[in-house]
Formats: C-alpha cells, sequence, structure tokens
C-alpha cells in the first residue's frame, strides 16, 4: 500500500514515473551522438545542444533537461534528490501525451496560454522582487521576446500534455465493490494511517448593500458602455482602470470563454453567449457585482470578451450592523439560548453551509471531516487554539466575492490519528482507489502508445532505468 501511494503521488504530482517494462525493438541510432553538448567548465568549449530523444513530431534536447530543472527551480521544488534520468524520463512522457493529443485533436487555447505566461511572469517578479532582466537571466535568454516564445512552447505543450491525461481517465470509476477489493488487498501492516481529523462549522453574516450602491454601479457601466459607442472610447482602458476584477484588469478585462467548457458563473455566460460581435451588454448581476460586456470576436465554440465588474459600495453603517448582528448571535450561543447549527440555519448568509448548521465540507474528499495537516493555513490559523464545541471570536475575513463578512466557529468531532477504517474512511479509501484504477489506465496507455509511436533515444540515455519500456526491448 505504501509503494502504491508513492507511486500515485510521484505520477500526479511530479510526473517522473511511468507504465511497467513490456516488449520492444531497439531502433537503430541516427543521431549524431558527437553533437551531444560538453561542459565547458571543464575544457572552455561552448556547449553545443545535442538530441536527447524523438517521440514522434517531438524532439527532446539536452537543454530541455537542463530547463526542467530550471523550472522545478523557479516553482520552488528542491531537485536535490530528482537525477537528470528521472527527468528525462518525464520529458519523454510529456512528449507521447503532447503528440497523441495532436493526434487526436485536442486543441490549446493560445489566448489563455499567453495570459498565464503573463500571469507566470508577474508571479516571478512579485516573488522574486526583481526585474524583467533577472529573469532573462534565471532563464538564460537574451530578450524578453526570446524568453515569452519559450515559455509559450513549455505551456502550449503542458497543456496538450494535461488535457491528454485527463481524456485518457476521464470515464474511469470505481464502484463500491472495487473500492472494498482494494482495501481488502491492502495487506495489514501497509493501511494507510490518517492524522488527526476535525469538523468545523462557521456563521457568516455578510454586510447588507443598499439599492442606493446598486443603482450606483449600474448607472455608472450605462455611463461606460454609452462613452465606448457614441464617443469611442476605449473599452480596454476603462476595464483597466476602473473594473474590479482583478485577475483580468491588466488584460484589459480579456477572457476567452468556450461553450463547451464551463467558465464563470451561468449569468456571465448566458450574458456573454447572446451578445453579437461588437456588441456590448447592459449592466447585468451575478454574484461578484455587476458587470457589461464586450464581444470582441466568435471563433467556432470560442467567444473572445473583455468585461468591467464594479461592485457596489459598503457603508460604514452596514458593516456596523453586521457585526453587531453576529456579536449577538455569538452572545445567544455562549449563553446556550441557541445552539451552533440551529443559529447557522437561522442568521448565516453563506448558503452553502447555512442548511447543514454551518459545517464546512473538505474540498478534496467531499466530506466534513478536515486532516489538520491538510487543512487550509489561514483556516488552519483561525480553529488551531479553539478546544472542542469552544465558540470563536468574532472575525472579520474576506472572500473572492464578498471583501468584507464577519464570522464565528467551532470545532466539533475532532478524531485522532488512527489507522484506515473501511466504514469510517469510505471516501477517503475510495479516493485512493480511483487513484489507483487512474494509474493503471494511464499505464496501460503509456505501454501502448509507446509501440506505436516512433521512439529513438539516444545512446548516452539508453543505460538509464527507465519505468517505461522507452527502448522496446522483447516481452521476458
Amino acid at each position: 500500500m505504501k509503494s502504491t501511494i508513492k507511486t500515485i503521488v510521484v505520477l500526479f504530482v511530479i510526473g517522473v514515473l511511468g507504465s511497467n517494462l513490456n516488449a520492444q525493438e531497439i531502433i537503430p541510432d541516427e543521431v549524431d551522438t558527437a553533437k551531444k553538448q560538453v561542459d565547458s567548465t571543464q575544457n572552455g568549449r561552448k556547449k553545443v545542444d545535442g538530441v536527447a530523444a524523438v517521440i514522434g513530431d517531438f524532439v527532446v534536447l539536452d537543454s530541455d533537461i537542463d530547463k526542467e530543472y530550471i523550472q522545478l527551480q523557479a516553482r520552488g521544488v528542491s531537485i536535490r534528490d530528482i537525477t537528470r534520468c528521472q527527468l528525462f524520463g518525464k520529458l519523454l512522457e510529456d512528449k507521447l501525451y503532447a503528440h497523441h493529443a495532436i493526434q487526436d485533436s485536442i486543441q490549446v487555447n493560445e489566448l489563455e496560454i499567453r495570459s498565464n505566461i503573463e500571469q507566470q511572469i508577474s508571479a516571478f517578479l512579485e516573488q522574486k522582487g526583481g526585474s524583467m532582466q533577472e529573469i532573462l537571466d534565471f532563464y538564460n535568454k537574451d530578450s524578453e521576446q526570446a524568453l515569452r516564445e519559450e515559455m509559450f512552447e513549455i505551456n502550449k505543450n503542458a497543456k496538450l500534455a494535461g488535457d491528454m491525461q485527463r481524456k485518457i481517465i476521464e470515464d474511469v470509476e470505481v464502484t463500491p465493490e472495487e473500492v472494498r477489493e482494494y482495501f481488502n488487498s491492502i495487506p495489514k501492516d501497509e493501511r494507510p494511517v490518517f492524522g488527526t481529523e476535525l469538523k468545523v462549522a462557521q456563521i457568516v453574516v455578510i454586510p447588507e448593500v443598499t439599492e442606493e450602491a446598486k443603482q450606483a454601479v449600474i448607472d455608472r457601466l450605462r455611463e461606460f458602455k454609452a462613452d465606448v459607442q457614441e464617443n469611442g472610447a476605449s473599452f480596454t482602458t476603462k476595464a483597466v482602470f476602473y473594473s474590479d476584477d482583478t485577475a483580468a484588469r491588466s488584460k484589459g478585462g480579456a477572457y476567452t470563454l468556450n461553450r463547451k467548457r464551463p467558465q464563470m458563473v451561468k449569468e456571465f455566460r448566458d450574458v456573454a453567449f447572446s451578445l453579437q460581435e461588437g456588441e456590448i451588454s447592459e449592466p447585468f448581476e451575478t454574484d461578484f457585482g455587476y458587470h457589461i460586456i464586450l464581444l470582441e470576436k466568435i471563433r467556432g465554440q470560442e467567444y473572445d470578451i473583455r468585461h468591467i465588474l464594479l461592485r457596489p459600495e459598503i457603508t460604514d453603517d452596514a458593516i456596523t450592523a453586521a457585526q453587531e448582528e453576529i456579536t449577538k448571535v455569538r452572545e445567544r450561543i455562549v449563553a446556550g439560548d441557541l445552539t451552533f447549527a440551529d443559529a447557522a440555519r437561522e442568521f448565516s448568509d453563506e448558503e452553502e453551509t447555512k442548511f447543514e448548521g454551518g459545517q464546512l465540507i473538505n474540498p478534496y474528499t467531499q466530506d466534513s471531516s478536515m486532516e489538520l495537516t491538510k487543512m487550509d493555513p489561514e483556516l488552519y490559523g483561525q480553529i488551531q487554539d479553539l478546544k472542542d464545541n469552544e465558540i470563536s471570536l468574532v472575525l472579520r475575513d474576506q472572500d473572492r466575492i464578498n471583501p468584507i463578512k464577519f464570522k464565528i466557529l467551532t470545532v466539533t468531532d475532532r478524531i485522532d490519528e488512527h489507522e484506515a477504517d473501511f466504514a469510517r474512511d469510505y471516501l477517503k479509501i475510495k479516493n485512493l482507489a480511483l487513484q489507483d484504477k487512474q494509474f493503471k489506465e494511464i499505464a496501460k496507455w503509456q505501454e501502448e502508445k509507446i509501440f506505436d509511436t516512433y521512439v529513438k533515444i539516444n545512446d548516452d540515455y539508453k543505460s538509464c532505468e527507465f519505468n517505461n519500456n522507452w527502448l522496446k526491448n522483447e516481452k521476458q
């Protein structure tokens, strides 16, 4: 069991390991291995990039392996225990996925990829506190354009590979009987141990927005629309300067929506898909605030849009009223006049939890138990000092929809660290069984596709201990 979990983690998180060995045929060398790059630190000669492998329509260069190390370092991953052969194996898998994604006509959204690149560069600048020149030095690039082109290819191929993997396992499911068989197949001394778990409930009160504040943002959005249509003002500029959508503001409010892949909330999609090219919508409301949308272009199933989001102003009086309300609710619970669950059903403004007595749901397992060591750090900080059934002080918080909200929390049903139990931990065990079945499905796919795909491995890498049968050796 321990080895199974380890393998699953490596496959889905690092992507280093692959499927089991099977029948193969060694392809004669066709690459001039003299072009293998040499170490300039030893003999002073300039490095010459060599071809490490060919997978279908893709070539893997020696420098690609170096770039993988750089990518891992940029994401803060320790590379101390990751070998060059492991990274090479990962690249071979990625190219196999990408090659067959193209063969299967899987499309990627280039606008989305370029948007991701902008976010990656911005995150790097913010994280490192550096300049563009420092990024160029880190990636060993001479110009910003060269950096963006390389990042585009890296991101595009990663997206193709990811979409291909998702396609392979999208129909994989496990039955209750398969879950039981999986659990029973684990030797008792190898069953997983789950850390301390607890259940958390909360009551949330959100300051009310006045009708006057709502009307004010509707009127302002109508002014934006009129200025664009009647005076030729730039919708993009207005999005950059005024939109409350911070994620898209730097891109001028740009998004690409796909009719087949749900993005944004339903109200947003319905308005966007009802527009004609060049048309600007009337202001409309979602949970995030009020929007107007400009439809720039329709490309088959994809819609290139820009939008401006405005959130109504929350008055000081509304903030004070919300804080006073939840304070009184807390006092009644502490005094014993109300149970926490009844108070949540009556007073909480959080629709997702109020009808379950304020009980939070673990987003990973979809049940109410949360493992302490895997809990969201912010939530952990808010409940770490609470005793069971103790009520927290009133906390001021925010989320992506509400810039201000107040809440109280309580901890219930604490379960100490324990060995997996089929009945109590069914959902966790089901998730492990599903991952195991998905792993086997991917391994089967890899085994078949390696034989259906042109694979050429340079002699310098044939001594690597591959988990996939890249050398196409004969079955034993």
